[in-house]
């Protein structure tokens, strides 16, 4: 049978065939996609947290003699080189910030090319057209979480965040109701916490807008919409430069699709803050 040329496709097509082993070759794989040419597979086994042999069985499952021939294949589909690869070839010396602020553009091109217009729209109806918004992310997703409820809470009314730190998660999530939308922060090293919350979501009738950093999860198949952020890490730290700039372009969409309201909200939100003399002018 022929193979796919595209990437993703080679490898979601086989996804949930493959072993949880398989599944981090494949979650490192498609986290690189861009730029995966400019890796070894001893690097990939690495960075997946897999064995080399493991690495190998994993390419083999996917149809290829090995991974040299899986190299081969991606070739023909025209993967271009990260600017990284291409400052190499020039025998560029980047400095540490260089590559970092490269990395960083990486992470936005990767965004770029696994959204689309329909599914903003699709979410900003949702975020506009809910009852209440309940926002949540924990561990590393927290702090997106915590940027959206700030965002969106200047837009619409009733968005709250649901792990507030209070630890009344229960009594929040007993609130939500038919109508409502649960905007979900999904970032590795992700925890069981965020399925169970959809999951009582999903059975109160709330709607699921999931931004996440996973190829293909459980999770996802719940979500009426879906984001994207695809993990590129770096040395010690992963980045969410792409979600954090996804929720502002949201935020900002949002505001534009409910011009009036939004500004009559934001108007009556300066005017308090005027009457409570809070903020340095």
């Amino acid at each position: 049978m022929p193979l796919p040329d595209n990437l993703r496709d080679l490898i979601q097509g086989q996804y949930d065939q493959l072993s949880p082993v398989d599944r981090k070759m494949a979650d490192a794989v498609l986290a690189r996609e861009h730029d995966v040419l400019a890796y070894s597979a001893t690097e990939l086994a690495a960075l997946a947290g897999v064995s080399k042999a493991s690495a190998a069985r994993f390419f083999r499952r996917l149809g290829f003699a090995d991974y040299q021939a899986f190299r081969l294949h991606l070739r023909g589909e025209g993967t271009s080189p990260s600017p990284l690869a291409r400052l190499a070839q020039r025998g560029g010396q980047p400095s540490p910030l260089m590559q970092h602020l490269a990395r960083e553009a990486q992470h936005l091109q990767a965004l770029s090319n696994g959204i689309s217009d329909e599914a903003v729209q699709s979410a900003v109806q949702l975020l506009l057209g809910a009852r209440r918004v309940w926002v949540v992310g924990y561990r590393n997703g927290y702090m997106v979480a915590f940027y959206a409820r700030a965002l969106l809470s200047q837009v619409r009314g009733g968005v709250a965040l649901l792990n507030d730190g209070s630890g009344e998660d229960a009594e929040r999530l007993a609130d939500i109701q038919r109508g409502d939308v649960l905007l979900a922060m999904d970032f590795r090293r992700r925890t069981r916490r965020v399925s169970q919350v959809a999951a009582i979501a999903a059975q109160a009738g709330a709607a699921l807008v999931l931004v996440t950093d996973a190829r293909v999860s459980a999770l996802a198949g719940r979500a009426q919409v879906v984001f994207t952020c695809p993990p590129q890490e770096e040395p010690v730290f992963d980045s969410y430069t792409a979600a954090i700039s996804l929720i502002h372009f949201l935020a900002g969409a949002a505001l534009g699709a409910a011009a009036k309201k939004a500004r009559d909200r934001m108007a009556r939100i300066e005017q308090t803050h005027t009457q409570l003399d809070d903020l340095e002018p």
